[in-house]
């Protein structure tokens, strides 16, 4: 349940859902061009990191950023009444521990991404890769949709648990897709 908003808030016009609507969508197909466009660099370094050392760092970061997607699901839940054996409302302090570590969930991504980008693109080769690649994309576009439903409270309720749970799953397939293949030693069960 979204927080009841206040009459004196300015009425959203159609063209205007129209072209936030259309950010998200600018952001995945940006990134997707880039990463097709751009030769890859597989000399590229993370954090000093080359090869397999740098895809070991990045398994590591982005199984940290997965877990810190899960502790926000959960304060989402909180947050809204919706989480099983929680005291209801939550404690103050758990709307700003749910935006702090998004936050730290979005800069933790960043390193990880530009990584990806720059060393490997979008690429198709396998399945894996085409999952990995457009779920890539399709992340920071979810992440562009959050921000806009948050920042908008006069948008329908429902679409903040979806953008939260789309960005979500982007986050737990580029895991499964990327971290959990490389961590357990090049594969994952259906990919």
């Amino acid at each position: 349940m979204r927080p009841t908003v206040p009459d004196d808030l300015p009425r959203i016009r159609p063209w205007q859902v129209l072209l936030w609507a259309l950010l998200p969508v600018a952001v995945t197909l940006g990134l997707y061009w880039f990463g097709r466009a751009h030769t890859p660099d597989y000399t590229s370094a993370l954090f000093g990191q080359r090869g397999d050392d740098a895809n070991r760092l990045k398994g590591q970061l982005g199984s940290a950023l997965f877990g810190l997607a899960l502790v926000q699901l959960v304060l989402a839940l909180w947050m809204y009444g919706r989480l099983p054996g929680a005291p209801r409302p939550a404690p103050g302090p758990v709307p700003t521990v749910h935006r702090l570590l998004g936050l730290l969930a979005f800069l933790l991504s960043l390193p990880i991404a530009e990584h990806c980008l720059v060393t490997y693109g979008v690429q198709f080769g396998s399945p894996r890769v085409a999952l990995h690649s457009v779920t890539g994309c399709v992340l920071y576009g979810a992440f562009v949709a959050k921000v806009i439903v948050v920042r908008h409270r006069r948008l329908p309720g429902w679409m903040l648990p979806a953008t939260g749970g789309a960005l979500v799953c982007a986050i737990g397939l580029m895991w499964y897709s990327g971290a959990l293949w490389f961590l357990n030693g090049y594969q994952v069960p259906g990919l």
